[in-house]
Protein backbone atom coordinates (compact mmCIF):
# COMPACT_ATOMS: atom_id res chain seq x y z
CA UNK A 1 0.00 0.00 0.00
CA UNK A 2 1.33 3.58 -0.77
CA UNK A 3 0.93 6.68 1.43
CA UNK A 4 -0.11 9.37 0.08
CA UNK A 5 1.59 12.61 -0.69
CA UNK A 6 1.76 14.57 2.02
CA UNK A 7 2.25 18.83 1.48
CA UNK A 8 1.66 21.08 3.79
CA UNK A 9 2.07 24.56 2.73
CA UNK A 10 2.84 27.57 5.48
CA UNK A 11 3.24 24.81 8.15
CA UNK A 12 4.24 27.61 11.17
CA UNK A 13 0.34 29.43 10.01
CA UNK A 14 -1.38 26.19 9.64
CA UNK A 15 0.00 25.15 13.16
CA UNK A 16 -1.80 28.25 14.65
CA UNK A 17 -5.01 26.86 13.99
CA UNK A 18 -6.98 26.17 16.73
CA UNK A 19 -8.50 22.87 15.13
CA UNK A 20 -4.87 22.03 14.28
CA UNK A 21 -4.53 18.48 16.93
CA UNK A 22 -1.82 18.82 19.40
CA UNK A 23 -1.16 15.72 21.86
CA UNK A 24 1.00 16.25 25.09
CA UNK A 25 4.29 14.69 24.77
CA UNK A 26 6.38 15.78 27.73
CA UNK A 27 5.51 18.68 30.25
CA UNK A 28 5.59 21.38 28.04
CA UNK A 29 5.82 19.97 24.68
CA UNK A 30 3.41 19.16 22.57
CA UNK A 31 3.03 17.10 19.08
CA UNK A 32 1.60 16.93 16.32
CA UNK A 33 2.38 13.75 14.19
CA UNK A 34 2.47 13.98 10.41
CA UNK A 35 3.47 10.72 9.31
CA UNK A 36 5.03 7.37 11.04
CA UNK A 37 4.68 6.84 14.87
CA UNK A 38 6.86 6.35 17.89
CA UNK A 39 7.24 2.46 16.89
CA UNK A 40 10.64 1.44 14.63
CA UNK A 41 10.65 3.35 11.24
CA UNK A 42 10.97 6.73 10.13
CA UNK A 43 8.76 9.90 11.39
CA UNK A 44 7.63 13.17 11.43
CA UNK A 45 5.92 15.90 13.86
CA UNK A 46 5.73 19.74 14.79
CA UNK A 47 6.75 19.71 18.36
CA UNK A 48 5.38 23.31 20.17
CA UNK A 49 7.51 24.16 23.09
CA UNK A 50 6.53 26.14 26.13
CA UNK A 51 9.08 29.07 27.37
CA UNK A 52 11.38 27.02 29.89
CA UNK A 53 10.21 23.50 28.64
CA UNK A 54 12.81 21.03 28.16
CA UNK A 55 13.06 17.40 26.42
CA UNK A 56 15.51 15.46 28.40
CA UNK A 57 18.75 13.84 27.13
CA UNK A 58 17.79 11.37 24.45
CA UNK A 59 20.10 9.40 21.62
CA UNK A 60 19.30 9.10 18.26
CA UNK A 61 19.87 5.60 16.24
CA UNK A 62 19.33 6.79 12.88
CA UNK A 63 19.27 10.55 11.78
CA UNK A 64 17.49 13.05 13.24
CA UNK A 65 16.55 16.64 11.39
CA UNK A 66 15.29 19.96 13.07
CA UNK A 67 14.13 23.00 11.33
CA UNK A 68 13.35 25.48 13.78
CA UNK A 69 10.58 27.38 12.69
CA UNK A 70 9.60 29.76 15.46
CA UNK A 71 11.53 30.71 18.51
CA UNK A 72 14.82 28.98 19.65
CA UNK A 73 16.27 25.99 21.12
CA UNK A 74 19.20 25.13 23.42
CA UNK A 75 21.33 22.25 23.92
CA UNK A 76 24.96 21.44 24.94
CA UNK A 77 26.00 22.40 21.37
CA UNK A 78 24.68 25.81 21.25
CA UNK A 79 21.75 28.15 20.65
CA UNK A 80 19.76 27.91 17.18
CA UNK A 81 16.83 30.29 16.63
CA UNK A 82 14.57 30.11 13.47
CA UNK A 83 15.06 30.17 10.81
CA UNK A 84 17.66 27.02 10.88
CA UNK A 85 17.92 23.43 10.25
CA UNK A 86 19.95 20.74 12.11
CA UNK A 87 20.90 17.76 11.38
CA UNK A 88 22.16 14.94 14.33
CA UNK A 89 24.17 11.61 13.15
CA UNK A 90 23.25 8.13 14.17
CA UNK A 91 25.25 7.76 17.80
CA UNK A 92 24.90 11.71 18.79
CA UNK A 93 22.93 12.60 21.64
CA UNK A 94 21.87 15.64 23.29
CA UNK A 95 19.16 17.31 25.76
CA UNK A 96 16.78 20.34 24.65
CA UNK A 97 15.41 23.47 26.19
CA UNK A 98 13.63 26.51 24.99
CA UNK A 99 14.20 29.02 27.28
CA UNK A 100 11.50 31.25 25.10
CA UNK A 101 9.47 28.76 23.53
CA UNK A 102 9.76 27.36 19.57
CA UNK A 103 8.13 25.43 16.58
CA UNK A 104 10.39 22.49 15.42
CA UNK A 105 9.63 20.45 12.47
CA UNK A 106 11.25 17.23 13.32
CA UNK A 107 12.02 14.32 10.88
CA UNK A 108 13.24 10.89 12.58
CA UNK A 109 14.78 8.37 10.80
CA UNK A 110 14.58 6.09 13.77
CA UNK A 111 12.63 6.89 17.42
CA UNK A 112 14.58 8.88 19.80
CA UNK A 113 16.25 6.79 22.69
CA UNK A 114 15.66 8.47 26.28
CA UNK A 115 18.51 7.88 28.38
CA UNK A 116 17.62 5.27 31.34
CA UNK A 117 14.65 4.09 29.17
Amino acid sequence: MNEPRLVLPDLASRSKDPDFAWTPLRPGIEIHRLYGDDGDGPSAALLRYAPGATLPHHGHPGYEHIFILEGSQVDQHGTYAAPCFIVNPPGSSHGVTSPDGCLVLVVWQHPVVFDGA
